[in-house]
C-alpha cells in the first residue's frame, strides 16, 4: 500500500515538473505562424467582456503593422447613433466612430524572438494605451498582451479564413 502511494506521488511530481518545464519553454508553446512577420496580416475576430469585434491587421510601407477595428457587434447606442471613441486619450479622435478605431500602429516583427512588439495598443473600453506584444499560440490564436507598469492582460483573437 505504501508503494502505491509512493508511485502515485512520484507520478504526480513528474507531471508537475513536466508542466512547469513546458510553461518555461516558450518555443514549445509557439506555432510555426510565428516564423514569419507577414503571417500576422489578416482579419481577426475577438471578444473583450461582452463586446465582439473584428480587427484588420495590415503591413505598412515602412514594414511595420497596424491593427484597426473594422466591425463591432454593438456599434450603435440605444438611440441608434454610432458609438464614438469617447475615451480616446487623443481628444481629436473622440468624435470618430468606435468601429474605426486604430488599436495599434508601428508594430514590429522580431525574428529572433519570433513575436511582434515595439509599440503600444489602445484599449477603447478603458481609454488607455499599454505596451504590446503579440504571438500565435500553439492552437493558432493570436495572443495580444498589453502591459502597464508590469501589470498585464492578454486577449486572444481568431484569424478568419
Amino acid at each position: 500500500m505504501k508503494s502505491n502511494i509512493l508511485i502515485k506521488t512520484l507520478l504526480l511530481i513528474g507531471i508537475i515538473f513536466n508542466f512547469q518545464f513546458s510553461a518555461l519553454n516558450p518555443l514549445q508553446a509557439q506555432n510555426a505562424l510565428n516564423d514569419n512577420g507577414a503571417n500576422i496580416v489578416g482579419t481577426y475576430s475577438g471578444k473583450q467582456g461582452d463586446d465582439r469585434f473584428k480587427v484588420k491587421i495590415v503591413k505598412l510601407t515602412d514594414g511595420t503593422y497596424r491593427g484597426q477595428v473594422v466591425w463591432m457587434e454593438r456599434d450603435r447606442d440605444s438611440k441608434g447613433n454610432k458609438i464614438l471613441d469617447t475615451k480616446n486619450p487623443d481628444r481629436s479622435l473622440r468624435s470618430k466612430p468606435a468601429d474605426q478605431a486604430v488599436l495599434f500602429s508601428g508594430l514590429k516583427y522580431d525574428a529572433k524572438k519570433r513575436c511582434w512588439g515595439g509599440t503600444k495598443i489602445y484599449d477603447p473600453q478603458r481609454g488607455l494605451k499599454a505596451n504590446m506584444t503579440a504571438e500565435f499560440t500553439a492552437d493558432g490564436q493570436l495572443r495580444i498582451r498589453g502591459t502597464v507598469l508590469g501589470i498585464g492582460e492578454s486577449v486572444y483573437w481568431d484569424k478568419e479564413k
